[in-house]
């Protein structure tokens, strides 16, 4: 085997990259690492992928539920359920074999990302409870936690001093344990979603359907304890009389309730979507040139690999950064419910 090839084989160990050797098709090797699956795929040795099944769980309107694993799938039909691959989206999709056509049925399978937002929250509060240890011991009046309940410590007074309390408010208690558990949540699932093998690599914050929910908590606790005053200024804003006539300040408020979460959504998910697709497409160089001959191939191969290592560290402040930025903007939201009149601030 060529040193080249040495590399390469390298490159596939410590990446979750599922290549056949012949031809890169580079949506599926695209796509097939950044959307959900039934099954979670480890690495593919001399051609054969090595994947831990799922477990799928179906209701169907003729004949119930259904609890099988993924793997009975692969395999073709079962039980009338098969495995459908949308070539316009690249999803898998479980569908069923009815009388009247193919039809697909109500899905709470455990995909890769249930699996891996179930392990990642674990290891979440694992991590904290670890943390959390030392205070049972220790008077925290008299001396300072080292080691790991120390970076813990730090990280949550970052979060609260640097974060919470001056964009909330003097209410800033209140929401402090939904908003250090959404930084924590995002973080690790940054962190984790990184990490080129099993049992990370899963990407739950590219996920819309999961930065939706966080975006929903956020627009939750704006919305649902906001005060009177965020009210009055929504509906009766401090603008003169002829805007007030002509709905134009309310109808704009009104929408920017919607577009504050939608920003949150958005920004989270394209942003690591996006980190996890550059990585990808940089793996992806080795072998597209793999035509071009030995010399181009390995050249292009040392290129590809340091532009690779330095992406990763590059993610790993993106990680950071973006449970930093959503914890600061719900932050702000929050704390734009909770303002008080001139008068009351006095």
């Amino acid at each position: 085997m060529k040193w080249w090839r040495v590399i390469s084989v390298f490159i596939l160990a410590l990446l979750p990259v599922s290549l056949a050797a012949e031809e890169l098709d580079m949506d599926e090797y695209l796509y097939g690492h950044v959307l959900d699956s039934y099954e979670w795929h480890i690495t593919t040795i001399k051609g054969h992928p090595v994947s831990i099944p799922l477990p799928v769980i179906v209701r169907s309107k003729t004949t119930g539920w259904h609890v099988f694993s993924s793997k009975h799938l692969e395999e073709g039909e079962y039980e009338g359920f098969y495995l459908f691959h949308d070539p316009e989206s690249h999803k898998e999709r479980v569908m069923e074999h009815t009388p009247d056509g193919d039809v697909r049925p109500l899905d709470i399978s455990i995909t890769k990302n249930v699996a891996g937002l179930m392990f990642n929250s674990l290891v979440l509060v694992i991590l904290i409870l670890l943390g959390a240890r030392w205070y049972r011991k220790h008077d925290a009046r008299e001396e300072a936690p080292g080691g790991f309940s120390g970076l813990i410590e730090m990280l949550v007074m970052m979060v609260e001093d640097d974060i919470i309390k001056p964009c909330v408010g003097p209410d800033y208690k209140r929401y402090s344990p939904y908003l250090l558990t959404a930084f924590f949540f995002i973080f690790v699932n940054n962190l984790l979603g990184i990490v080129p093998f099993f049992p990370g690599g899963a990407n739950i914050t590219g996920n819309i359907a999961v930065t939706f929910a966080l975006a929903m908590c956020t627009f939750l606790a704006v919305n649902l304890f906001g005060n009177k005053h965020y009210y009055k200024d929504i509906f009766w804003p401090d603008v003169p009389a002829f805007l007030k006539i002509f709905p134009l300040m309310p109808l704009i408020e009104i929408i920017g309730l919607f577009t504050k979460p939608f920003s949150l959504m958005v920004r989270l998910f394209a942003n690591i979507l996006a980190g996890h697709m550059m990585i990808l497409g940089v793996v992806a160089v080795v072998f597209l040139t793999a035509e071009l001959g030995a010399a181009m191939n390995a050249g292009l191969t040392v290129i590809a690999v340091l532009f690779g290592v330095f992406m990763d560290v590059l993610e790993l402040l993106v990680a950071f950064l973006q449970a930093y930025i959503f914890t600061m903007l719900s932050s702000v939201f929050i704390g734009l419910s909770r303002q008080h009149s001139e008068k009351e601030n006095e």
